[in-house]
C-alpha cells in the first residue's frame, strides 16, 4: 500500500514522518560512503603509497561503476516494488563496504569501490523515486531539505568518527563500522517501510530497453540530465582533496580537522530544512540563483586560500555548504516534478548514472590538475576552483531555462 502523495500539502502524516526518517538514513549511508574517502585521503595516500591521480581513480571507480549500474537498472526500475528494489541494492552496498574495510592493497581497494558503486549508485535514485511517490509536489522542497540533512549528518556523525577511528586504529576501521551501522539500518528499512507499488498501476512498456530509450530521449528530461551532470562537478572535484588541502596548504592539523566537519555539519543540519522550507515558500528558481552566486564566490575564495586559522576555515565551510545546499535542494525538488510516475524510477536511475559518471570524470580531471610539491602541498588547486565556477554558471542557465519551460517560480 502507498500513502497518497496528495494527502496533505501542509503537514506530514505519522507514516510520512517515518518514511522521511528512513529515506534520510539511506541517504546518510550512501553519502557517508563517499564522504569518508575525502578525510581518509590524507591517510590512504601514504598508507598505500599512491599519488593524487591514483587516489582520484579510487574515488571515481565508485562513480563509474555506479553510473553503469544506473543505466543497466533504469529500464527495469519501474517494474518492481520500490521497497524490494531498495533492499536488494542496499544489501550489496553493505557487502561492498565490508570489502573496502578489508582491502589491503591499492588494487583490492579499487575493486572494492567498483563493487560498492554497482550497488550503492542505485540507492539514491530509488530514495528520490519513493519520495516523489509518497509526497505531494508542494511538500517536496521540505522533503528534499530534510533528506539533504543526511549530507550534513554524515559530517556531524560520520566524518569526525571516521577520522577518530582511523587515527586511533587505521583507515580500515571506519568502513567496517559503517557496514555494521548499515546492516542495522537495513533491518529498520525492511520492517518500517511499506511496499511502494503505486507506480505499477500505470501502463508499463513491454520492453525494458524501450523504456530506457524513451526516458533518455524525452525532451522534458534532457535539460535536467545536463544540469545534473554539471551540478555534480563541484563535489567530485573539491571534496576528494579537501583534507589534504586543509592539512598541507591551510596548515590545519589533522587532529583538529574533525572539528571543521563537526561544526559545519551541525550548522547544516539546521540550515538544510530551512532551505527546503524557503524553496517551497519563495520558489525554486530564486533559491537556486541565490545558492549559485554564493557557491561561486566561496569556491573561488576557498581554492585560493593560504594558511588560515581554524575558526576562519569553519566559517568559510559553513557559508560554502549553505550555497551548495541552496542549489541541490531546489534542483531536486524541481526534478521530482518532471517525470510521470511510471517513468520516475527510470528517470532517477539515469540521473544517478549521469551524476556518478560525470562526477567520476570530474574527479579524474581534478586529480590530473593538482599535484604535490616536495613538502606535500597541493599545487594548482585554484585552477580546480575556476573550473567548478564555470560549470556552476552553465548549470544556472540550464536550471533557469528548465524552470521557465515548466512555469516554475
Amino acid at each position: 500500500m502507498n500513502t497518497p502523495a496528495a494527502a496533505s500539502a501542509k503537514t506530514f502524516s505519522p507514516y510520512q514522518k517515518r518514511v522521511l526518517g528512513i529515506l534520510a538514513f539511506l541517504q546518510f549511508s550512501v553519502i557517508l560512503d563517499f564522504m569518508l574517502m575525502a578525510p581518509l585521503g590524507a591517510l590512504i595516500i601514504p598508507a598505500l603509497k599512491i599519488g593524487p591521480s591514483q587516489f582520484g581513480l579510487v574515488v571515481s571507480a565508485y562513480a563509474f561503476s555506479a553510473g553503469i549500474s544506473g543505466i543497466l537498472i533504469a529500464g527495469f526500475a519501474d517494474r518492481f516494488d520500490r521497497k524490494k528494489l531498495l533492499l536488494f541494492f542496499y544489501s550489496g552496498f553493505v557487502l561492498g563496504t565490508v570489502w573496502c574495510g578489508l582491502a589491503q592493497s591499492y588494487e583490492s581497494l579499487l575493486l572494492a569501490r567498483v563493487f560498492t558503486g554497482l550497488f550503492g549508485g542505485v540507492i539514491g535514485s530509488v530514495v528520490l523515486a519513493i519520495a516523489a511517490d509518497l509526497f505531494a509536489p508542494q511538500m517536496r522542497g521540505r522533503v528534499m531539505g530534510l533528506i539533504q540533512t543526511a549530507f550534513s549528518a554524515s559530517q556531524v556523525l560520520g566524518i569526525p568518527a571516521g577520522l577518530y577511528l582511523s587515527s586511533r586504529w587505521n583507515w580500515h576501521v571506519p568502513f567496517l563500522a559503517m557496514a555494521a551501522l548499515g546492516l542495522a539500518g537495513g533491518i529498520v528499512v525492511a520492517l518500517g517501510l511499506k511496499p511502494v507499488t503505486g507506480h505499477l498501476n500505470s501502463p508499463q512498456e513491454r520492453s525494458a530497453f524501450l523504456h530506457l530509450l524513451h526516458t533518455l530521449k524525452d525532451p522534458r528530461h534532457v535539460p535536467a540530465f545536463a544540469a545534473t551532470a554539471l551540478l555534480t562537478t563541484g563535489a567530485f572535484m573539491l571534496m576528494p582533496f579537501s583534507s589534504a588541502f586543509a592539512t598541507n596548504n591551510l596548515e590545519i592539523g589533522i587532529a583538529v580537522l574533525p572539528v571543521v566537519y563537526l561544526v559545519t555539519g551541525l550548522c547544516m543540519v539546521v540550515f538544510g530544512p530551512v532551505i527546503g522550507k524557503a524553496t517551497d515558500t519563495f520558489g525554486k528558481r530564486r533559491v537556486f540563483s541565490f545558492g549559485t552566486v554564493m557557491s561561486i564566490v566561496m569556491v573561488l575564495i576557498y581554492t585560493h586560500l593560504g594558511p588560515i586559522p581554524l575558526y576562519g576555515l569553519i566559517l568559510l565551510n559553513i557559508v560554502l555548504f549553505v550555497g551548495i545546499s541552496s542549489r541541490m535542494i531546489p534542483f531536486q525538488a524541481m526534478a521530482s516534478t518532471i517525470p510521470v510516475p511510471a517513468a520516475r524510477g527510470a528517470f532517477n536511475a539515469v540521473s544517478a548514472s549521469i551524476q556518478q559518471v560525470s562526477g567520476g570524470i570530474a574527479s579524474v580531471i581534478a586529480g590530473h590538475i593538482v599535484s604535490l610539491d616536495a613538502s606535500g602541498k597541493l599545487l594548482h588547486f585554484n585552477v580546480v576552483g575556476y573550473v567548478v565556477a564555470g560549470t556552476a554558471l552553465v548549470a544556472w542557465a540550464l536550471f533557469l531555462r528548465l524552470g521557465a519551460s515548466r512555469g516554475t517560480p
